[in-house]
């Protein structure tokens, strides 16, 4: 359930934009003594169609980074014009030149010419992105290799002066999906109606490797809903390292019922208009998974032994990896998620080996750090890098190759990321963490086999800049590519040396204010720290002023930008705070918008996220009433005037916040919301809620509907009703429990969008009735 915007998303763009009245006129709005009214000139400063305007101010930048095999060039999705279209580039060190690399033929992606298939996929990954959205490189040795999946089929590339050819064409009813390269980048493995193809990159027909699957509600090579929305898992199957095998899942939902979704706004009715999801319930059956290895010439499928949604105990295939020496390994989780096991696979005989247990009684959160080495002797053989959150914090630890624990590797009241890579021959680990603000991550190295007897040594930070640092090393690891970002600071991509974090090179800067930036004149949002309310912890908080030379001194007009929910940090030291354009709208209009990362959130260790253990909606929304007294008491928000809205957990968290609340919120808006947890899916849910059957007071009590009869502001509902995330279902829950405790309220549907809407009209006009709302209400 993470639908936070990312700098790629959003529809729309410069041709498709159109002039709309300003919201509020000097006429209409309402000033208190210590505010005063503008004239026209300032409110057309910032029309409405730039929340909705995409790419972000700074989101020019380049993105899906990437060094190619041979680290001569570094390669990324480039849009010169300015908009979500996008083609390859790559950046020559030597030279400092960057140079256009693939234009897709056709304009490449957009909204239009997807199947349902690849739209639903995009819905997993947020993605928006238009033009080329994703490319791989291959190695072994095709360094100028490169493959390009593309609306009229799969692409190859065989040098930088090469023609773009054709070489796996998508028909009208069989889609290519996730296609991969081999290790040794000669051939690609795909999946066609619910079974893996295979087909080399030069001569020769595809080859359908797995049988049994289509037609039977059985896939062969597809991640299923839960794992590429909730478990991060995009992949249905997996290249051993010599190109020789496949693993694959087969995913099994017959013994799912299919929830349909029906398009309303359609003309026409029947199967055009109806779509059948097999969608698990919290409290419900899984979809069964079982992990096969096949060879890629063909033959017969060896299964390994594991078969999750069987029993409880290994309900879920959360990772899989292939070691160095060809063994296979997966990590599988229990129905509770307290448990996360990590077996090894003989791929020929199928039989398996546990090398660890993961146990947390709050819950395991997943991660990819898990990282094998390839160089162990000896006692060392088999050797891998694991992270475990086991003193609170994700820290990285060294096990061998029967599965013990040699040792920590990093520690403290802080956490890492991810691994970034991994340099045997020196014995050094390079990792992206928080050690220095929570509000910031860096790229850190440390030695990765110290003396266990020792203390451990602080990590060395590589990256300079304050903000957030996104890292992409060589294959030598000798440079980097870092893209930086801070509130102060748009995007910008720079190479560096891994020896000492020196700046080598820029890649790709801009100004520190965009020209659109300083168009509608944005500021930086102020960060500061507040307790909550047992005056122990320290919540995170970020303030969008409007301008007292404008407004006059506070109070305020106030509205609260939530999200709330686990696993996902919106106060941070980032860009994206700066040009969030709604709070900047509304920033611009008089209106202070203020966000806090209440208990519950990421980036601040398992005790503050498991806060919300069996009762979501509780403290969580505490720690939002919280903040607002804050507010309150440092004479910047108007008592009385303030509003809340959020999205998905958000808008959950703001109808939960109206209705518990009373008192303090006058109104909110709730985009998609949850408002009933036994009604979305199992693995977020149980994760976080446990069992319907085995926690029933908590379900009740975070169930919006249970607070109904307290709610006195006015709310407004929007949703797509094609939502097959969190499904319109629950917004008309609510409405049903509205009109049984005759309560008021707004509702903006949309008929043809889903869980986040991507057409420019509809934005446009949900942007217009959102703040029209909220400026009506306060």
């Amino acid at each position: 359930m993470h639908s936070v915007d990312s700098p790629e998303t959003g529809a729309g763009s410069k041709k498709a934009k159109r002039k709309l009245s300003s919201y509020v006129s000097p006429s209409t709005m309402t000033t208190t003594d210590s505010q005063t009214s503008i004239g026209e000139d300032n409110y057309n400063l910032f029309p409405v169609e730039d929340i909705v305007q995409y790419p972000l101010p700074g989101y020019v930048a380049p993105a899906s980074v990437s060094f190619s095999p041979d680290d001569k060039l570094v390669s990324y999705l480039y849009s010169p014009d300015s908009t979500l279209s996008r083609k390859i580039f790559v950046f020559d060190p030597i030279l400092r030149q960057q140079r256009l690399l693939v234009t897709p033929p056709g304009g490449g992606v957009d909204e239009g010419n997807l199947s349902t298939a690849e739209k639903l996929r995009r819905e997993r990954l947020r993605e928006r992105g238009l033009g080329v959205t994703r490319y791989e490189w291959a190695k072994g040795g095709f360094a100028s290799r490169l493959m390009v999946p593309l609306p009229g089929g799969v692409y190859v590339q065989d040098g930088p002066s090469a023609e773009l050819r054709l070489r796996v064409p998508n028909t009208g009813d069989s889609t290519v999906l996730d296609p991969q390269l081999s290790p040794d980048g000669c051939t690609i493995a795909y999946v066609r109606a619910d079974e893996i193809y295979v087909i080399p990159i030069v001569g020769g027909e595809e080859v359908q490797i797995t049988t049994g699957a289509r037609g039977t509600g059985k896939t062969h090579g597809l991640a299923e809903y839960i794992a590429q929305e909730e478990m991060e898992r995009r992949n249905g199957f997996w290249w051993s390292p010599d190109s020789r095998y496949l693993a694959f899942a087969q995913v099994d939902a017959t013994e799912i019922a299919p929830y349909r979704i029906m398009h309303q706004g359609k003309a026409v009715v029947g199967a055009e208009a109806e779509e059948d999801h097999p969608y698990p319930f919290a409290g419900k059956t899984n979809v069964k998974v079982r992990l096969g290895v096949v060879p890629v010439a063909g033959g017969d499928i060896t299964w390994m032994q594991l078969h999750c949604g069987v029993c409880e105990d290994e309900e879920y295939l959360a990772r899989v990896t292939w070691m160095p020496d060809g063994y296979l390994t997966a990590q599988v989780q229990n129905r509770n998620q307290s448990k996360l096991q990590l077996f090894k696979f003989d791929p020929l005989t199928g039989s398996r080996q546990l090398l660890l247990t993961e146990e947390n009684d709050v819950w395991v959160n997943l991660h990819d750090c898990f990282t094998p080495l390839h160089k162990g002797m000896g006692r060392m053989s088999g050797s891998f890098i694991w992270a475990s959150e086991r003193t609170g914090f994700r820290h990285l630890y060294l096990y061998d190759g029967s599965g013990n624990c040699l040792g920590a590797l990093t520690e403290g009241d802080w956490a890492v990321d991810q691994i970034a890579g991994v340099d045997e021959n020196v014995g050094i680990i390079y990792f992206v963490g928080t050690l220095d603000s929570p509000l910031d991550t860096h790229l850190y190295s440390t030695q990765l086999f110290p003396d266990f007897a020792c203390p451990l040594q602080k990590p060395k930070r590589l990256t300079q800049s304050e903000g957030r640092h996104i890292v992409v090393l060589d294959h030598q690891m000798q440079r980097f590519v870092d893209i930086h970002d801070s509130l102060e600071t748009p995007p910008r991509v720079l190479l560096g040396s891994l020896e000492d974090g020196r700046l080598l090179m820029p890649i790709y800067e801009q100004p520190a204010s965009t020209p659109r930036a300083r168009k509608l004149q944005l500021a930086a949002p102020e960060i500061v720290e507040i307790k909550s309310a047992d005056n122990e912890t320290v919540l995170y908080g970020a303030l969008y002023k409007p301008d007292p030379k404008l407004f006059g001194p506070p109070p305020y007009r106030t509205v609260v930008s939530v999200y709330g929910g686990p696993n996902v940090q919106t106060v941070c030291n980032s860009w994206m705070n700066t040009v969030d354009m709604r709070a900047q709208y509304l920033r611009s209009r008089g209106i202070l918008v203020w966000k806090l990362d209440n208990r519950g959130s990421a980036k601040r260790g398992l005790k503050f996220e498991g806060a919300v253990k069996n009762n979501m909606g509780h403290v969580d929304v505490e720690d939002q009433e919280v903040g607002v007294q804050w507010l309150v008491r440092q004479g910047l928000a108007h008592e009385g005037r303030i509003g809340i809205y959020g999205w998905s957990y958000g808008g959950y968290m703001a109808a939960m916040a109206l209705a518990r609340c009373p008192e303090t919120f006058r109104c909110a808006v709730a985009g998609a919301p949850v408002t009933a947890w036994d009604g979305y899916d199992t693995h977020y849910t149980e994760k976080y809620m446990g069992m319907p059957s085995s926690n029933q007071a908590g379900y009740e009590y975070s169930s919006v509907m249970h607070h109904v009869h307290r709610m006195q502001g006015k709310l407004l509902l929007v949703h797509g009703m094609i939502d097959e995330n969190v499904h319109f279902r629950h917004t008309a829950r609510l409405i049903n429990a509205l009109t049984a405790a005759a309560k008021e309220y707004e509702l903006l549907v949309f008929p043809d969008e889903r869980h986040m809407p991507r057409g420019l009209r509809d934005r446009m006009y949900m942007e217009e009735r959102i703040c029209e709302f909220l400026d009506r209400n306060l």
